[in-house]
């Protein structure tokens, strides 16, 4: 008995209370580059079969296109209909591709021939992504921590998390902490489009009538672009900023950083050597290559710092709440931070 086929909109594709497996029938390049959280790649072609028959489309026509695609697909089609059996267990799935077209049909006719039931995304792949952006410009409560670099804003928020307040951590999802120095130690970033699709999940879970807190970013984490319309939204929130001097923060860094190869010390110091003039840079280098990292982070902090003042002073009037600390103790910074907050209801 054949399983029934049902299109849905975006929101009701994405509706929280579905539990059934998501199938993206993409392309394994176009999966990687971006696809829904908890997605399943079971590709209708692979990337080199589905060159081929975007090629043959714009050359022949449809029918040669489909007439091949066939061909290329029908090896692989048992094992690929056993894959989402063993997703599907008796239950449904849901099935995307670009477009909501020809490849998440046929592959949902082919799973339907095994008893299962399936639901398209109406638009495909294209439509979700409208939408979610359009969800990430929507009014929401943020509270943006900011401070000076190394004031272990990252670990406030995990403290602020453990004690029940919304958090979500961009560094996190975008893995880079920000800095020139960010990437150290870290797995390898998404693209700007699939960090997109992470933030909505995460975003989505939040409960919309409490706070959500945010660490302070530029527009773009490392190489990660975050989406505009949710950038101005952290552009208008209410800032925290944590103050401390470099003598209280060097510590911190020194740690997190000094055991990182002084060869990615130096190509860190680099990316910003224009920026820091050919003194400072040498300043720079000179105490890394002799081990003296806390000299090489003071340079480097001495930037920073400057740069990040500048750009609180160009917040509106009253936005930015200044918490003066002459302490990096994690549990006494969170809770002055807590404070701070309290006075904006």
């Amino acid at each position: 008995m054949s399983g029934v086929i049902k299109r849905l909109s975006p929101g009701e594709f994405l509706d929280p209370e579905i539990s059934a497996p998501v199938i993206d029938v993409r392309s394994p390049g176009e999966f990687a580059y971006g696809h829904i959280p908890g997605a399943v790649n079971i590709p209708l072609f692979d990337d080199r079969q589905r060159a081929e028959v975007g090629t043959l489309y714009k050359a022949e026509g449809n029918l040669k296109a489909v007439l091949r695609g066939i061909d290329l697909a029908a090896p692989e089609m048992s094992a690929k209909l056993l894959k989402a059996l063993s997703l599907a267990g008796n239950g449904p799935l849901r099935l995307y591709c670009w477009r909501g077209g020809m490849r998440s049909e046929a592959m949902a006719w082919l799973f339907s021939l095994g008893g299962t039931n399936c639901m398209l995304l109406r638009g495909g792949y294209k439509a979700y992504r409208n939408h979610i952006l359009d969800d990430l410009g929507r009014e929401r409560r943020y509270i943006i921590l900011g401070g000076l670099t190394g004031s272990g804003k990252t670990h406030i928020l995990r403290s602020l998390s453990s004690s029940g307040e919304q958090v979500t951590d961009l560094e996190g999802l975008a893995s880079h902490r920000g800095s020139a120095f960010g990437a150290l130690g870290q797995a390898p970033q998404p693209s700007s489009e699939h960090f997109a699709n992470m933030l909505f999940d995460d975003l989505r879970a939040k409960r919309l009538e409490d706070p959500v807190w945010l660490e302070d970013e530029s527009r773009n984490i490392g190489t990660v672009f975050m989406p505009d319309n949710f950038f101005s939204r952290m552009q208008a929130a209410p800032v925290i900023a944590l103050m401390m001097s470099i003598d209280t923060r060097l510590p911190r860094l020194v740690q997190e950083y000094a055991s990182f190869p002084g060869e990615q010390i130096i190509a860190s110091v680099m990316k910003i050597s224009k920026r820091l003039g050919g003194d400072k840079t040498k300043l720079a280098l000179d105490a890394v290559r002799s081990g003296d990292f806390a000299a090489a982070i003071r340079v480097t902090l001495e930037y920073y710092d400057k740069s990040y003042n500048y750009g609180l002073s160009k917040r509106a009037s009253g936005q930015v709440i200044y918490v003066d600390t002459d302490t990096d103790d994690i549990s006494v910074n969170t809770a002055r931070v807590r404070e701070a907050a309290a006075s904006l209801s």
